[in-house]
């Protein structure tokens, strides 16, 4: 399989709908056949690019790079390989972009990293915000660098003025383009639109979404990102709880129709939050048919 070289920046300018999908490398001294497995499947969906997260704690860092380096070597598809900041020396960093860099993958998704309590003591100084990590990477070499937005406000930040004025300084520092964190409620994403542009950013933005599988995500997904979730989702939600593959198939209709209404309003580009499970990709790209092709 020849190598597919293409940056993010440039699939984004497409004159068309533009769905990628996400993926976790196995941890540590791991078996890579389920991640494999669910590649293989989701590359014959024509995917804009996949998107391979980092280790929790760095610890699968070297994952990250073998599984970025065998989708877009072996499978042809543009690979974006996420790099936390928090945890990594510049040293570390440069180690990493060499590696990326002799195995061909240019895009990078650079941020920060949670600051949870308990791995505090893996923390570092030398990437103290994710503006930083996205300045030394564009020093470092011809890299697409794209970074983390929050539609409803960073759980950090003390108002969504405050949270903008951060994402101001990572397109100052070089970011090609935002990806956000999943929402369920595109008026949501619709409104962060509005700001972001009066605001000034004016990178290309891809939407985030997630289809939930299981009621017991929603309380976790609540808790770690501080998402709302609008009346339509709660009905689902609690008419299923309690039927796991009923609740599974409305929450999969209820990503779908979320993503036909982007595409209805002139969303183009997509980020799926399908993680590593490849039937759930390929059930949202059947629904979906001629829609993204209309």
């Amino acid at each position: 399989m020849i190598e597919n070289t293409m940056k993010i920046s440039e699939i984004l300018q497409q004159d068309k709908v533009n769905l990628s999908f996400e993926f976790f490398p196995p941890k540590k001294d791991m078996p890579f056949d389920s991640v494999q497995e669910a590649t293989e499947i989701v590359s014959k969906l024509n995917p804009a690019f996949f998107s391979i997260t980092y280790g929790a704690a760095g610890g699968a860092t070297h994952n990250t790079v073998k599984v970025a380096t065998e989708v877009q070597r072996n499978l042809g598809v543009t690979a974006l390989a996420h790099l936390t900041g928090k945890t990594l020396s510049r040293e570390e960093v440069g180690d990493i972009l060499s590696s990326l860099t002799e195995d061909g993958i240019q895009n990078i998704l650079a941020i920060r990293g949670d600051l949870f309590p308990e791995r505090a003591h893996l923390f570092k100084e030398d990437f103290l915000h994710a503006s930083d990590l996205i300045r030394f990477i564009k020093e470092q070499g011809d890299f697409c660098v794209g970074a983390a937005c929050y539609p409803e406000g960073h759980v950090e930040s003390e108002d969504k003025r405050e949270d903008i004025r951060h994402l101001k300084l990572k397109q100052e520092a070089g970011a090609d383009f935002l990806t956000t964190q999943m929402f369920f409620d595109n008026n949501i994403f619709y409104n962060f639109m509005y700001r972001l542009r009066d605001a000034g950013v004016t990178i290309p933005i891809i939407a985030g979404i997630m289809p939930i599988s299981a009621y017991h995500q929603i309380k976790t997904i609540e808790k770690l990102s501080g998402g709302t979730y609008p009346a339509p989702f709660i009905a689902i939600a609690d008419k299923f709880k309690h039927h796991p593959v009923a609740f599974e198939t409305a929450m999969l209709h209820y990503t779908c129709h979320q993503i036909i209404d982007l595409v209805a309003n002139g969303v183009n580009n997509i980020h799926i939050y399908t993680m590593n499970k490849g039937d759930t990709a390929r059930k949202i790209m059947n629904y979906l048919g001629e829609i993204l092709t209309a």
